[in-house]
């Protein structure tokens, strides 16, 4: 029950997905072998005027009756929602309305949208300014219990009734490993027994869509939008934006095995490294994505021998897949094993992604398939890597996964999972 450093085994016993393809795992995991993706054009507000008007979007219960769009906070809190939900059930763990460890909310920092600034700047009489919209706002605690960062971890704490304080963080697009992170090392503190890792994003709106745009990080591969994420491909030129929710739910080992539950996998290792080299790219050098990689494997008392396959982070973007090549040879050196990207039919999820990541690596590994990397028509020979193009893979034997998530402004984190023992 305990680990090469003497700290219990953290077990996963729960997992809830939500994603652009589906609501659920098991209708996720059926799409993501099956190849489909889950990108169309961007149906939640006006794009005429946008460079980029494709991503991956999910759609509520009431919007899909057409009530108008909701806010990116509320959609984060009601994906998350669904996915905890899905989670606990498949856990079985505790009363309803009473979970016996911490939540540890992964999510993006919020702030008001502009259907709330332009109804601010009203009250205002015109002045949009910050100051003015924020006098304006006091007393509406609607906006502010809203958009309050920590308000979602709040109200789902509230709606589980998880242990402490919520942890609602984020460390950009490895946001949702290092909700896993955090909850995996509480378990091996002896802090608690069981704990709730969650990833959620919902930030397909329209100022999010230029700030990306404007980094020129998009595609803007508009007529053809379950083509554009396209990792590892010679062509690709950019990543889509998405959103989704995935949660776990961890036990120590002993802890699940002593109620009988039903042992998912295993998260072995947890490895982070930043470089602090630039708000939006890596270091050339390579060093904090090798780091984290190194960290996360020796975390797990592995060597990168093995290592049977790799969910990577692929983007879809021209820096970030090169360096995840560097990454991957720096690490296992001539054999690398195989590496494939869930981005290219989710797009990227962002503060979601490392969960939902890890998720996928765990169902890798109880049904032996090798998710695909979708849209991989022409090969980049810089990147000699296996990328299982295009069609899923069945293998045997593949027992540990590492899941790469590597940040904008150099925030690295990897996790690697296993099968139950």
């Amino acid at each position: 029950m305990k680990d090469h450093l003497g700290r219990p085994l953290v077990a996963v016993t729960g997992i809830g997905l939500v994603t652009p393809l589906a609501w659920g795992r098991e209708a996720n995991w059926a799409a993501i072998v099956a190849g489909k993706s889950g990108i169309s054009r961007i149906r939640r507000f006006p794009v005429d005027k946008l460079r980029t008007t494709i991503a991956g979007t999910v759609e509520l219960p009431e919007e899909a009756a057409g009530a108008p769009p909701v806010s990116a906070a509320i959609r984060v809190e009601r994906m998350a929602e669904a996915a905890v939900e899905e989670a606990l059930a498949q856990a079985a763990l505790g009363e309803p309305g009473a979970f016996p460890g911490p939540l540890m909310v992964g999510m993006p920092p919020v702030e008001l949208e502009w259907p709330q600034r332009f109804e601010l700047a009203r009250q205002a009489n015109g002045n949009g300014a910050y100051p003015a919209i924020t006098k304006v706002a006091i007393g509406r605690s609607d906006i502010y219990e809203t958009f309050l960062f920590g308000g979602v971890g709040e109200r789902l704490a509230a709606k589980f009734g998880t242990q402490g304080a919520p942890i609602a963080l984020t460390t950009a697009c490895a946001t949702g490993a290092s909700a896993i992170q955090m909850a995996v090392e509480a378990i091996q503190r002896g802090e608690s027994d069981a704990a709730i890792a969650l990833g959620a994003d919902g930030s397909v709106q329209p100022e999010a869509v230029i700030r990306f745009s404007l980094l020129s990080a998009l595609t803007a591969r508009n007529d053809d939008p379950e083509g554009a994420s396209r990792p590892f491909e010679k062509t690709r030129d950019g990543f889509v934006m998405s959103e989704g929710a995935a949660a776990l739910v961890l036990e120590s080992l002993e802890h699940a095995t002593a109620r009988g539950a039903t042992v998912l996998g295993i998260v072995t290792g947890c490895g982070e490294r930043a470089d602090s080299f630039h708000r939006t790219r890596s270091n050339p050098d390579g060093h904090a994505i090798i780091g984290a990689m190194r960290n996360a494997i020796a975390d797990a008392g592995l060597s990168p021998a093995d290592i049977g396959y790799v969910n990577g982070h692929g983007t879809s973007t021209p820096e970030n897949d090169k360096m995840e090549t560097l990454g991957m040879r720096a690490v296992f050196g001539d054999a690398p094993p195989p590496i494939s990207s869930n981005k290219s039919m989710l797009g990227h999820t962002l503060s979601a992604a490392g969960a939902i990541e890890a998720a996928f690596s765990l169902l890798t590994i109880r049904d032996q398939i090798l998710p695909p990397t979708i849209n991989h028509h022409e090969p980049d020979p810089t990147i000699t890597l296996d990328v299982v193009p295009n069609v899923a893979r069945k293998v045997s034997g593949v027992r540990h996964v590492l899941s790469n998530s590597f940040g904008f402004g150099g925030q690295n984190v990897c996790v690697v999972v296993c099968a139950a023992p």
